[in-house]
């Protein structure tokens, strides 16, 4: 099944001479991981905001499970879908269950519903319930509060999560584990997946298909493995040499 169809999309801001996103169309399949991967200024947030009706195109149709977008209520439509942010956007005067349960309690969820949903979500992510659900947002590392942005997305049980740069402002080390997390989360479950990265490695490792933006313009949109042995575009090709360049710059510390 098709969860999201991006219909010849563009989007130019009034006073602009250029595309922020120029003509774009893909379609990605219910329960595929989708990685957005260019440099900034590529047009690949606007697309993932246009997505869930944060901004509208100003040409073209998005398409999710069927349904126009455009004759959604915007605000229905982000609740459809879980956000994840890099700046996570934790409340900081709530606590760590008050900032996972804040939309099933706007939708009138019961105190035991959210307080049983919290617990299953913090289990899900590798935080203990008892040891995290009563810390605010300043007592938590900065994987720990990426952590719980994910499972404040995922409490509504969406068939579509997106994720703009979640871990670009962490360390290395807590990266590569959030990573390894976000992968085993969606291996066990059936939702659709789309993540922002201007990182080729994480794009690549994550993606089971990757779409390589520059200048507004989708250039490639394949596996990691297709777009390695086959790149569509200059640009691509460049992209794949710069990554072959860092692995032989470690094979010749070792």
């Amino acid at each position: 099944m098709i969860a999201i169809e991006y219909q010849d999309i563009v989007k130019k801001y009034e006073g602009s001479q250029a595309y922020s996103v120029d003509h774009v169309s893909a379609q990605i399949r219910e329960g595929e991981f989708i990685t957005i991967l260019g440099s900034s200024g590529c047009g690949k947030t606007t697309l993932l905001k246009m997505t869930n009706r944060l901004i509208d195109p100003t040409e073209g149709k998005i398409v999710l499970f069927g349904e126009n977008i455009a004759q959604v209520d915007p605000v229905v439509v982000r609740r459809r879908m879980g956000y994840v942010i890099q700046q996570v956007g934790l409340f900081p005067h709530m606590t760590v269950e008050e900032n996972i349960g804040i939309i099933p309690k706007l939708e009138g969820w019961d105190k035991e519903r959210i307080h049983q949903r919290v617990t299953e979500l913090l289990e899900l992510v590798e935080l203990k319930p008892d040891e995290y659900r009563t810390r605010y947002p300043s007592q938590l590392s900065g994987g720990q509060q990426q952590r719980i942005g994910l499972a404040r997305a995922l409490v509504t049980d969406p068939k579509i999560m997106l994720l703009d740069e979640p871990f670009g402002a962490i360390d290395a080390i807590t990266r590569l584990n959030l990573q390894n997390e976000l992968m085993r989360i969606h291996q066990g479950m059936n939702k659709t997946f789309l993540l922002v990265t201007h990182d080729i490695n994480e794009a690549f490792r994550l993606g089971n298909r990757v779409m390589i933006m520059n200048e507004g313009k989708l250039l490639q949109f394949d596996t990691p493995a297709n777009i390695i042995r086959h790149p569509a575009d200059p640009f691509v090709e460049t992209l794949i040499a710069s990554t072959k360049e860092q692995e032989r710059f470690w094979e010749g510390i070792l």
